[in-house]
């Protein structure tokens, strides 16, 4: 858990000293805030850290698998079940089981794994006595479980039995003197190679991040480390570099008048070198000093189409043209 400051900091020691125990604990907090880094740190911390850690995202099992996902089954249960299988609980037993987004269980599976935390005890589907169990556990919420509880989608008991200790985890917008300690770390891990130097993030730049709010929280910087790593810029990260959402409204304005006024310079450039050359593309690409393939582009490009270079060819027999700046590119 990187950073130094103050949430966080007390959030560390809230965390070790629920560790050194054995009560079941409900960490809370916005997406991408790092609630399974802290269920990972409780465990790491305590007397079960040599026991299994177990991650069960409960969003993700429906309710017709959940007994069997979790407690188990007997052989000869029903038809299929060739051998007997333990069930994820009884395969974390000693350490510790982290249920994920419990907030999205449905209101059976909720008796269900109250029963289980209360009576620390599983039967598998086809047995006749149930399994002693000895396992720590650890939930987590993006939601107000105490506000589903009011409203009746979320088990008001299983909520008291799960915050016994409750955690809730900040936001990345509260901690942002924590940004440039995380930034660092993720651009050093997600550098483009073990002997390439990791890329870096201007002054600049860092203080157009410190003064985003992050929605996404540490996942959505994450991803922008990511992202910029793989975007194959040469030296620093500078503000014109990062994503719009990120950029004050004056970079954005100041991109589009570059954009637009060069595109205009390009297209007069253009039209300039085939009226002196009457139309004939080949001369006009030379003017430029384009190839011919780069002149077709440029006029698609700029929709100057067959009937146009026409006209300006009749309009050069009439008038001589002079031609003003012209653009240079490189053939192709």
């Amino acid at each position: 858990m990187i950073g130094s400051s103050k949430p966080l900091l007390d959030i560390k020691l809230a965390l070790a000293r629920i560790a050194a125990s054995n009560c079941t604990v409900l960490i809370t907090g916005e997406t991408g805030t790092g609630k399974e880094l802290a269920a990972e740190f409780v465990h790491a911390n305590s007397m079960r850290r040599d026991r299994p850690f177990t991650c069960i995202n409960c969003a993700a099992i429906p309710d017709s698998l959940l007994e069997n996902e979790l407690f188990g089954h007997s052989r000869g249960a029903y038809t299929g079940a060739d051998a007997t299988y333990d069930g994820l609980l009884t395969a974390a037993n000693g350490g510790t089981v982290f249920l994920d987004e419990i907030g999205d269980m449905s209101l059976s599976a909720q008796a269900k794994i109250l029963r289980v935390i209360e009576k620390k005890e599983v039967c598998r589907i086809g047995a006749t006595r149930p399994t002693r169990l000895d396992i720590r556990f650890v939930a987590a919420t993006n939601q107000n479980l105490e506000a589903k509880g009011n409203e009746g989608s979320f088990r008001r008991d299983l909520f008291f039995r799960l915050s016994v200790a409750l955690v809730h985890l900040p936001p990345l917008r509260e901690r942002k003197e924590d940004l440039p300690l995380l930034l660092k770390h993720y651009c050093h891990e997600f550098r483009p190679g073990p002997q390439l130097r990791p890329i870096e993030f201007s002054e600049a730049s860092i203080r157009l991040l410190l003064h985003y709010n992050w929605p996404g929280n540490i996942r959505e910087l994450k991803n922008l480390a990511e992202s910029m790593s793989i975007a194959g810029i040469a030296g620093p990260i500078e503000p014109a570099h990062l994503p719009e959402k990120l950029r004050p409204p004056e970079i954005h304005r100041t991109e589009t008048y570059r954009t637009e006024t060069a595109t205009i310079a390009e297209r007069e450039s253009l039209i300039s070198a085939l009226s002196w050359a009457g139309g004939n593309k080949a001369a006009a690409a030379r003017r430029l000093n384009w190839s011919r393939m780069t002149l077709y582009r440029k006029l698609t490009k700029h929709q100057i189409f067959s009937e146009g270079v026409a006209r300006l060819a009749r309009d050069a027999r009439v008038t001589p043209v002079t031609v003003g700046v012209t653009v240079g590119e490189p053939a192709v």
